[in-house]
């Protein structure tokens, strides 16, 4: 079994697609798959069909439910914990002493039932992000090529080191995935190459998959359809695809 972080802090870089496209593919190939939103703007459980307004990951973390009952079967046949709005004051609520490790407590009662434990990071480096990290065994890192997302590279390091020094020091990260990607463009391939540069000194890898924009993702969020099936034959859907292929080492 293995528990992913899906992060950056930089919003926008398609790290719920990610997620989302990550579920599916892993349980079109058989595996038991439970997806964890811990982000505040909730968009994982809006695109996978959750019900809001039921239990969620705070009444986990705040000890109010056990996370068995938080667990929801969705219409696209997903195990999630959604988020809720909730989750915007954790850095003020949560101050109690082992705060960063919450999630990881609520996780062990679940660990046997699922192949792989997806998390959903909120785009911040505060005390959600460090639960997630601290209760995970590796970090992918969905990022576009651009000047922007290089930066906040190096702030998301920082946070990963101190999680491994304090609380996770099993924690690696398994790679960075380039999003949004225009191969053609000059400027996206000298990006690729610094980062390409950066994933060396981090002892990580960019996969070798580049996920192509396409417009059939956003269609199929809207309508709550599968992403990786609704259009299967779309550039993105493809790509996702191949990932997937990829981190299980098919490819």
């Amino acid at each position: 079994m293995q528990i992913i972080s899906i992060s950056n802090q930089k919003g926008g870089i398609g790290k719920t697609t990610t997620t989302q496209a990550m579920a599916s593919g892993l349980m079109q190939k058989g595996f038991k798959v439970l997806l964890i939103d811990l982000d505040p703007q909730y968009s994982l459980s809006l695109v996978s069909g959750a019900k809001l307004g039921e239990l969620s990951i705070y009444d986990v973390l705040k000890g109010k439910e056990n996370i068995n009952n938080a667990i929801q079967k969705t219409a696209l046949n997903i195990d999630i914990i959604p988020a809720t709005l909730f989750l915007a004051a954790a850095d003020l609520e949560f101050s109690q002493t082992g705060r960063e490790s919450l999630l990881k407590s609520a996780i062990s009662e679940i660990k046997e039932k699922y192949d792989y434990i997806l998390i959903d990071t909120p785009p911040a480096l505060g005390v959600l992000t460090v639960n997630a990290f601290t209760a995970s065994d590796k970090i992918l890192i969905p990022m576009e090529a651009d000047m922007l997302s290089t930066q906040g590279l190096g702030q998301l390091i920082n946070t990963v080191n101190l999680v491994i020094k304090h609380c996770n020091p099993k924690l690696k990260i398994d790679g960075i995935l380039l999003t949004k990607h225009k191969q053609r463009t000059r400027l996206a391939q000298d990006f690729s190459d610094t980062i390409d540069e950066s994933a060396k000194q981090l002892n990580s890898k960019v996969y070798k998959t580049r996920i192509r924009e396409s417009v059939s993702i956003r269609e199929a969020q809207a309508n709550k359809e599968d992403i990786l099936k609704s259009q299967p034959n779309a550039n993105a859907q493809i790509d996702y695809i191949n990932f997937v292929e990829e981190f299980l080492g098919a490819k």
